[in-house]
């Protein structure tokens, strides 16, 4: 039987440096070398992971937490939030200064310009401040949005917008996600194409939006460096991913 892979990018498979360890690459490559399947599980967007994929040589991918999924290559799977949803969303933070980000699969696009929420979040990613255009989400397919604003103010957004989830990742930034949304439910539409289960399916994670993944596979790794309520959920627990604790619990799991 078939098994597969899928790790997390940032604070997974990325370091605190935002760099692929050299022991994590080879321990991903003799997974391989010993029949696993490999994919990408992420909330970033298919171009921030492009450099990723052609390293390690993988052409399955669920990017935007589960709204665009992507099997050998081929798009199975997109979602996204209703643009007259969204439109309300916007208007609301544009109210109270708080901006979005809009992304498609080959670009991200700002409301405003130079705010120090967006500017801050985005440079943790290593990305520069993005082009700006308000109404690009009216005219394209967008499949994920950024909403900046603080924890405190998140109670707000979920009483005002039930129909949609908000998903923390930065002090300053929240995922927008259709109810339901999630990087699991994108993980079931490639195991529906490979013809198997969520028990042939192995997770590695360690933020917020990996919470669901881990629990749905028949086996997950919360990394050391991740999220208390993450570790809570993990069937196993592996080091910190700056001590190559990603090939460390690949070999404990026999995976390598």
């Amino acid at each position: 039987m078939k098994k597969i892979l899928f790790f997390d990018v940032d604070g997974t498979l990325y370091n605190s440096e935002k760099k692929l360890p050299i022991s994590a690459k080879e321990a991903l490559l003799t997974a391989r070398r010993n029949g696993y399947e490999l994919a990408i599980a992420t909330g970033r967007a298919p171009f921030m992971i492009e450099s990723l994929l052609e390293e390690l040589e993988i052409d399955t991918y669920v990017t935007f937490n589960g709204q665009y999924v992507v099997y050998k290559g081929e798009v199975v799977y997109t979602n996204g939030i209703a643009k007259e949803e969204l439109a309300n969303i916007i208007a609301f933070g544009e109210a109270r200064n708080e901006p979005v980000v809009f992304l498609d699969d080959k670009r991200m696009i700002a409301s405003v310009g130079e705010h120090h929420m967006v500017a801050e979040s985005l440079d943790t990613l290593k990305y520069p401040y993005p082009e700006l255009d308000l109404s690009y989400y009216m005219q394209n397919d967008v499949y994920q949005t950024l909403i900046f604003m603080e924890e405190k103010d998140e109670p707000l957004y979920n009483e005002t917008f039930p129909n949609v989830q908000f998903v923390r990742w930065h002090r300053y930034s929240c995922d927008i996600l259709p109810k339901g949304g999630s990087k699991a439910a994108g993980i079931e539409k490639v195991l529906e194409k490979m013809g198997i289960t969520l028990q042939d399916a192995f997770a590695f994670g360690d933020g917020i939006n990996d919470i669901e993944m881990l629990q749905a596979v028949g086996t997950s790794v919360a990394m050391g460096n991740g999220h208390e309520r993450v570790k809570a959920v993990a069937h196993h627990i592996a080091d910190h991913v700056d001590e190559d604790g990603l090939s460390k619990i690949m070999r404990k799991l026999s995976i390598i």
